[in-house]
């Protein structure tokens, strides 16, 4: 499937900037099943200052904010084309050990409710596809979708024991139970065309498990199903905090506000769409 992207993140500041640097990791992954036909971030009232690959392959781009702004835009654009492998990624690469990936992080320690989720699918550690499955299961059936309760801070077991929360929530759940039960386990942000809409609410989180024979293997626990062509990879991590688009620290602005705008289209599925329509 080819998806065109335009993801446009706007601070407005009460005051004008004195300083500020900003870590943005925005640029798709040219990963198996995906590929980026062509990508591109405009800025305005900021300045790329570096890029470069950190240790999870995650794109980083650098940028400055100018001083005395009071408004600043970051637009990102492009085309990824995209395949259905099952949420197969495959083997692990590169640099970063895959042992590191079975370590709890502050976001990801687990409690007593985590523990407890976990032994429910213990028993089923001899198929580990299958056990996955089932945990990803019971952490959506454990905690309601419901945006606006936790935030970027609230933990795996903050979030069970409250029994709400969001795709971020989920991720950090199943993540947080399936290392007690000796899986690596990563954080997946990026971005999903929902069937029926061009305009998204924000970006997406989901997570991969590792497999032996399979390798990295993802599951939506939000949605209850495995990544297809709709889904497009673009940053992974411990947790959340080292896969966020957004990261940094802005100095004399006063408080700010923040809006996003985020469509994710398949014009040729469109198009097919409306030729078959009566």
């Amino acid at each position: 499937m080819l998806l065109t992207i335009e993801h446009e993140t706007r601070y407005n500041f009460d005051q004008s900037v004195i300083h500020g640097l900003q870590r943005l990791r925005l640029r798709p992954k040219p990963t198996h099943g995906q590929q980026v036909v062509e990508w591109e971030t405009v800025l305005e009232g900021a300045r790329h200052e570096a890029a470069y690959d950190d240790q999870h392959h995650n794109h980083v781009e650098l940028v400055s904010l100018e001083p005395g702004v009071r408004e600043v835009v970051i637009t990102c654009r492009g085309t990824v084309k995209t395949a259905d492998n099952h949420g197969i990624l495959g083997e692990h690469s590169g640099h970063f050990p895959l042992w590191a990936f079975t370590r709890a992080t502050p976001l990801t320690r687990a409690g007593p409710k985590v523990r407890s989720l976990a032994a429910s699918v213990a028993g089923q550690k001899e198929e580990r596809l299958a056990m996955l499955h089932s945990l990803s299961l019971a952490v959506r059936a454990a905690v309601e979708y419901e945006p606006g309760t936790t935030d970027v801070t609230t933990t795996a077991e903050q979030s069970l024991a409250a029994g709400h929360g969001v795709c971020q929530d989920h991720a950090h759940i199943f993540i947080s139970a399936a290392r007690l039960l000796d899986v690596p386990a990563r954080y997946v942000g990026g971005y999903l065309k929902m069937d029926g809409r061009v305009e998204q609410d924000a970006g997406h989180g989901w997570v991969e498990a590792y497999v032996m024979g399979l390798g990295w293997v993802g599951f939506d626990v939000s949605n209850s199903i495995s990544p297809d062509e709709r889904y497009v990879r673009v940053t992974t991590g411990c947790d959340y905090s080292e896969a966020a688009p957004f990261t940094g620290v802005v100095t004399g602005a006063g408080p700010g506000r923040l809006s996003v705008h985020l469509s994710v289209d398949a014009p040729q599925v469109s198009q097919q769409q409306q030729q078959s329509a009566p």
